[in-house]
């Protein structure tokens, strides 16, 4: 199989769409949940209903992912994303200016949020017909980096907005940015039928009983399952020692030095392994790379300061590059009229285990310091690595596709 290149992946007009309006839904969302954040704060005081606010746009991922994926492969992908940037578009409006008190504001980011994973399935369900073979690895190598940059970009802007427009201009902000989002999706794709098949009048009905089902059959797939777990539990050791770093530095100021380190070492690594590694040695390096996501943050057992921890997480963050030898082997692995759910399960699991990591880290944290409960993080990271070893090496796991 012959490695692609940054070139003939640009030249591709879809995935440019796809990757123009990502970019727009990343930043945006960055500056939708600071404004969000901090107008929650002004109104009530309340640094926990602040953090709420922040964390709430994430923790519908949850429900969303277990009941309601299966509407990635029953409906259009086309239509499905035009919708999500358009009820984001409406619920930052609804925020910026409806004047509803903060527990309606909580509830509309939840319910509306119910959807995010299945928007987010049909657009990486997409990828691969756009970019067959390598070029849909590569693709995601490029995605990847624009939501690291995108993240930085948006927190930046955000506290911009905020500090010219307040907390409802940042919002409106975001709402303009959605539409821009749902017009680029709507002018540059095509239409693609729905990849799975529905009956009329079912689409509702069956949805979260086909989603059951199929989440079953998917976890039930040796390969499948493991290449879940591959790409899910060594992230829920990164997230819950990036959650430690601001208490551990004890100032919001260097915690966001190390945080944004931590995010160009996660583009770096993204690129570097995209770019230059061939398709087999991608694959290879996912073992060593993912080993390397946990061995930097044991170093903070030995308490080190703001530099030394900003270039800790930076290499740390940069293993992230080894689910890029991952990806091309869970498309291969999962049925193509489910591949919409099969890449929200992915993403809905890997969120919902960044926030376990993140609590269960944070509750160490408490009991034996910040530092060493990083440090800890670390190590769990490099033993759960160990023990997929069968599943990142390349030739660990060579069953047939299901049939579901």
């Amino acid at each position: 199989m012959n490695g692609a290149t940054f070139g003939e992946v640009f030249a591709v007009k879809e995935f440019r769409v796809l990757f123009g309006s990502f970019a727009l839904l990343v930043g945006g969302d960055s500056i939708k949940m600071l404004a969000l954040s901090v107008l929650v704060y002004a109104r009530t005081g309340s640094a926990g209903l602040s953090a709420a606010a922040y964390m709430a746009g994430w923790l519908p991922f949850i429900v969303g992912g277990l009941l309601l994926l299966s509407l990635a492969d029953r409906l259009p992908p086309r239509a499905l994303m035009v919708t999500g940037e358009v009820v984001r578009a409406v619920t930052c409006l609804l925020l910026a200016y409806a004047r509803l008190p903060v527990w309606a504001m909580l509830a509309l980011v939840l319910v509306t949020g119910l959807f995010t994973p299945v928007f987010f399935a049909a657009r990486a369900a997409m990828l691969p017909d756009v970019l067959p073979g390598d070029a849909f690895v590569l693709g995601r190598s490029v995605l990847n980096v624009a939501s690291a940059s995108a993240q930085i970009a948006g927190l930046a802007a955000g506290g911009a907005f905020l500090a010219v427009a307040g907390p409802s201009g940042a919002l409106a902000t975001t709402a303009g940015l959605a539409a821009v989002a749902a017009v680029v999706l709507r002018a540059g794709l095509p239409y693609r039928p729905a990849r799975g098949t529905a009956r009329a009048g079912t689409v509702g009905a069956g949805t979260v009983r086909q989603t059951l089902r199929v989440n079953r059959r998917l976890l039930a797939d040796g390969r499948v399952r493991g290449l879940l777990l591959a790409g899910w539990l060594p992230c829920v050791f990164l997230a819950g020692a990036e959650a430690m770093v601001v208490p551990y530095l004890g100032g919001q100021g260097q915690a966001g030095v190390v945080l944004a380190a931590a995010a160009g070492g996660m583009a770096v690594g993204e690129f570097a392994v995209g770019r230059f590694a061939a398709p087999g040695l991608r694959e290879r390096l996912s073992f060593p790379l993912a080993v390397l996501l946990g061995v930097p943050w044991v170093g903070f057992a030995l308490g080190p300061g703001m530099a030394w921890a900003a270039v800790l997480a930076a290499v740390a963050t940069a293993g992230l590059s080894y689910q890029l030898g991952l990806q091309l082997r869970f498309v291969e692995s999962v049925p193509e009229e489910v591949r919409g759910q099969a890449f929200g399960l992915q993403s809905s699991g890997l969120m919902t285990g960044q926030a376990a990591g993140a609590a269960l880290v944070g509750a160490l944290g408490e009991v034996i310091a910040p530092g060493p409960a990083i440090a800890v993080a670390g190590g769990a990271g490099v033993l759960v690595a160990l023990a997929l070893a069968g599943v990142l090496r390349p030739d660990g796991m060579r069953e047939a596709a299901p049939h579901l």
